[in-house]
């Protein structure tokens, strides 16, 4: 499936539903088969390790699990509130993202 979505990796993202419904977050990664996304801070996970070279204590670890991404919403960047994306072709004529809200394009 090859679905365009409305985040990317780099967005700053509020959370809209779920346990960390309000909080915000970077994205570190987007899963596009799954429609998942990385975000830092956000559905922490305990993990079980064994010691290994990264973990030479091995142990429980906290890490971030994937949240689909409709329960995520790009933040605006001139007001902090979520807003929806939409696509627009700019000066040069290169397709953009924008916030609907604020209308400012996003980077």
């Amino acid at each position: 499936m090859n679905r365009k979505f409305h985040i990317k990796k780099g967005d700053l993202v509020q959370v809209n539903a779920g346990e960390d419904k309000g909080k915000q977050g970077k994205v570190l990664a987007v899963l596009r088969e799954e429609e998942r996304a990385i975000v830092e801070g956000i559905n922490m996970v305990s993990k079980h390790t064994k010691p290994n070279a990264a973990h030479p204590q091995g142990g429980i670890i906290k890490k971030e699990a994937p949240i689909h991404i409709s329960n995520l919403n790009v933040v605006d960047p001139s007001t902090g509130k979520p807003t929806r994306v939409g696509r627009r072709r700019n000066a040069e004529g290169k397709l953009v993202r924008y916030a609907k809200k604020s209308g400012q394009e996003l980077k």
